[in-house]
């Protein structure tokens, strides 16, 4: 399993994570940091063909310019496991990358639900797998003490691999393109 996302830069991956250890040491909440990197996920895919989808990964980074990202506020999927983000703004930038990137994967996996255009919401995770419904009303209590307005530098694309548990990095591929 591989996730095509973007890696959050040093300064916006620090405070999502003081945010993260801030929910393990108040709640036990920890199963988020299986992927110790913060990142925005464009798509999760299974493929036989890694190399072919790092040429592709790298294609798109290399004609595509670095831009700005926006979150505000926070959100939470509901379930019996409900996961609690911080939403990223949907613009034309980050809608067209989102977009080439189901276009050129297309030949070697086919998007879930969850990632096709009209469903996609992009978010930085917080809290996921070992949250449970009586836990939002104290856990959102404590991250409301916080507003959630970052500007994200959405600078490259980086391919994720799933090791054991974890997510680990594959590679990063910088953005290139001119605007």
């Amino acid at each position: 399993m591989y996730a095509i996302t973007s890696l959050l830069n040093p300064r916006n991956a620090s405070r999502i994570n003081r945010i993260v250890k801030g929910l393990e040491t108040q709640f036990g909440l920890d199963d988020v940091q299986d992927t110790p990197d913060p990142h925005l996920t464009y798509l999760l895919t299974a493929t036989r063909r890694l190399s072919d989808l790092k040429e592709m990964m790298k294609e798109v980074a290399a004609t595509t310019p670095p831009f700005s990202a926006y979150t505000t506020g926070l959100g939470v999927f509901p379930g019996t496991n409900p996961v609690i983000y911080i939403p990223v703004l949907r613009s034309n930038d980050l809608n067209m990358l989102h977009q080439r990137v189901l276009d050129v994967t297309a030949p070697l996996c086919r998007a879930s639900q969850y990632y096709q255009p009209d469903r996609w919401l992009p978010h930085l995770s917080l809290a996921l797998h070992d949250t449970t419904p009586d836990l939002l009303g104290p856990v959102l209590g404590y991250l409301n003490q916080e507003t959630y307005n970052l500007r994200l530098n959405v600078n490259n694309l980086a391919i994720l691999r799933k090791k054991g548990e974890f997510f680990v990095r594959e590679e990063i591929f910088e953005l290139t393109g001119k605007p």
